[in-house]
């Protein structure tokens, strides 16, 4: 129970992120708080951060909140089960680890777009692999196994 409730705060403080992040970049696509899409968008597709803000928003804010409730209320959803890849777990443990995986990835790409780094990148990417080794822990993955129903 406590690695679980660890796991929803780490979901739950990732999501408020992201939502106030890409929040912010789609209602201001064109910079905000001195980003300016010229300069830390040039060596990316993006002219500007409403794609980047709309997927930030979606994969890593709104994504997290969806994956909390399913670990929370443990309800089918045949939708999150077409794409879950572990058929012996329940489809928010598989959901979480793909949490996990797509802030590696957004923090990897946003390293190479913007060709820059920052202090912060090592902290997301770190907190995304911290979400995987808490997503991996035993006690998850035997309360979230579809034999322990």
């Amino acid at each position: 129970m406590k690695t679980r409730n660890l796991l929803v705060g780490l979901l739950l403080f990732l999501s408020a992120g992201a939502l106030f992040g890409g929040g912010a970049f789609l209602i201001f696509p064109e910079g905000w708080m001195g980003m300016t899409p010229e300069l830390m968008l040039q060596h990316s597709p993006f002219r500007n951060f409403f794609i980047p803000g709309l997927i930030l928003f979606i994969v890593l804010g709104l994504m997290p909140i969806f994956v909390v409730w399913g670990l929370l209320k443990r309800k089918d959803c045949k939708l999150a089960q077409m794409v879950n890849i572990f058929s012996d777990m329940h489809w928010s443990w598989s959901w979480s680890v793909y949490t996990g995986f797509a802030l590696m990835i957004w923090i990897y790409m946003e390293v190479y777009f913007m060709r820059g780094f920052h202090w912060l990148h090592s902290f997301y990417f770190f907190y995304g692999v911290l979400l995987l080794v808490i997503v991996l822990l035993k006690p998850l993955r035997q309360l979230y196994s579809v034999n322990n129903k």
